[in-house]
């Protein structure tokens, strides 16, 4: 199986800053949930992970 497909969904911690990390999002995911750049979304610990839901006012 090609590596690209395989792990499609692996990600690397970026520097952001002096402080701050950022992760990408694959393109699939972000189209199927309808999110669009500088869109606002919420960031909670869930777990061992990180849960991230579109922001609501």
């Amino acid at each position: 199986m090609d590596r690209k497909i395989k792990d499609g969904g692996i990600r690397k911690l970026m520097r952001l800053g002096k402080f701050s990390l950022a992760v990408t999002l694959p393109k699939g995911i972000l189209a199927e949930l309808g999110w669009k750049e500088k869109q606002k979304v919420v960031a909670k610990k869930y777990g061992n992970g990180i849960l991230i839901e579109d922001w609501k006012e």
